[in-house]
């Protein structure tokens, strides 16, 4: 069974920067599209970046020229490097993978998640 653990989340103040990073096993990482979600209070799972095995990335468009998805496959772990947060960015934020769909943003069509880790915006 696969496993994913998101690390690197806590409360920055707007205009802040952050990575977060997520460590899998139990997959053979650079075969699968690799993906990062986030959840507000209140609503739906959205995506926000994702990463193929040919290192192609596609970004949700709130989050284009601020946030950068990136892979070391040595390391197996996933990261997103968040600059110029905002308020609205805040979310719990879930990394995903054995994505089957190219790119995809789409959190049904990945088939493992991990648990989260809190990012905490404020103005």
């Amino acid at each position: 069974q696969v496993q994913l653990v998101e690390s690197g989340g806590g409360s920055v103040l707007a205009g802040g920067s952050l990575r977060l990073s997520c460590t899998a096993s139990r997959i053979t990482f650079s075969r699968y599209c690799m993906g990062w979600f986030r959840q507000a209070t209140g609503k739906g799972r959205e995506g926000v970046a994702a990463i193929d095995s040919d290192r192609s990335t596609n970004y949700a468009d709130s989050v284009k020229g601020r946030f950068t998805i990136s892979q070391d496959n040595a390391k197996n772990t996933l990261y997103l490097q968040m600059n110029s947060l905002k308020p609205e960015d805040t979310a719990m934020y879930y990394c995903a993978a054995d994505g089957r769909i190219s790119g995809s943003l789409i959190p049904m069509t990945y088939n493992s998640w991990g648990q989260g880790t809190q990012v905490t915006v404020s103005s």
